[in-house]
């Protein structure tokens, strides 16, 4: 069953950005949201931003005894063992614990909130603006999809995966409108370089990449496909394909993914 009230241990860039993505999209009203944040100021930012309730004007232990889902939304160095004893204390025993916490495992969430709770750990999209990108989760064996679904849904899209798979959708998945803004701003620089003012190369980029996603979803061809297709013996696409297989383009962006995985790794071994 979806979550009627969701509290915010951490009022930070992620969890304001999730927050104004649910109210916008009328997912949540603001009524039912409230966050608690170290940085009081903070708190009364969202308060008067969004019309969340804050731990500034009530206690955080009445917002969390309320609360049917608590979303812990601290920085990774930040005390976790005491926000396991604060949800251990003043959260209702069906409440489920949504962790953005990047490194920190389920069994270590398990351990501070209550190894029997329900415990979802997610990678949250950066998109959540837009309401494209996906957010990987993992559930412990306690939670439903049910209780999160509508909430995850709200700021994005919600692939459901095995705990071990999360590093490799964070260097893949959430990492990757990062190499989509890269090839962006390479091919307008292109434009540029081959004479076409600023604007017109930008325009031009953005259209092309928005028109090249619609086209494959809408021809359901793969991209080697289109490339046939685009492309005419000895014609001016093929021989700037040739060009960008020898600049090794394909090889460094799979390069680009696996260093990507392999970092989120190293920083979840500091949080067993």
């Amino acid at each position: 069953m979806a979550a009627k009230r969701i509290h915010f241990i951490g009022g930070g860039q992620m969890a304001e950005a999730i927050i104004r993505a649910v109210i916008s999209k009328g997912a949540y009203e603001a009524a039912q949201i409230s966050v608690a944040d170290v940085n009081e100021e903070r708190s009364l930012y969202l308060k008067n931003t969004y019309g969340v309730r804050a731990a500034v004007s009530e206690a955080q232990e009445v917002l969390l005894a309320e609360a049917e889902l608590i979303v812990i939304a601290v920085r990774p160095q930040d005390d976790l063992a005491a926000v396991g004893r604060l949800i251990s204390a003043h959260a209702a025993g069906q409440a489920a614990v949504l962790s953005i916490v990047a490194g920190v495992s389920i069994a270590r969430l398990g351990k501070y909130a209550g190894a029997e709770r329900p415990i979802i750990r997610v990678i949250p999209n950066t998109l959540t603006d837009t309401g494209l990108g996906y957010s990987g989760a993992a559930l412990n064996g306690f939670a439903d999809k049910a209780q999160v679904d509508g909430f995850l849904n709200a700021f994005g899209k919600v692939l459901y995966l095995e705990e071990a798979q999360i590093d490799i959708f964070t260097g893949y998945g959430v990492a990757g409108p990062n190499y989509v803004y890269y090839f962006i701003e390479s091919l307008a620089d292109a434009g540029v370089l081959a004479g076409l003012p600023r604007e017109q190369a930008w325009q031009v980029a953005l259209e092309n990449v928005e028109g090249a996603v619609a086209m494959l979803r809408h021809s359901g061809k793969h991209p080697r496909q289109l490339l046939d297709i685009n492309n005419s013996p000895g014609g001016v696409g093929i021989h700037a394909l040739y060009e960008l297989n020898n600049s090794d383009f394909a090889a460094g962006l799979q390069r680009s993914v696996k260093a990507a995985v392999k970092r989120t790794t190293e920083l979840g071994q500091v949080h067993p």
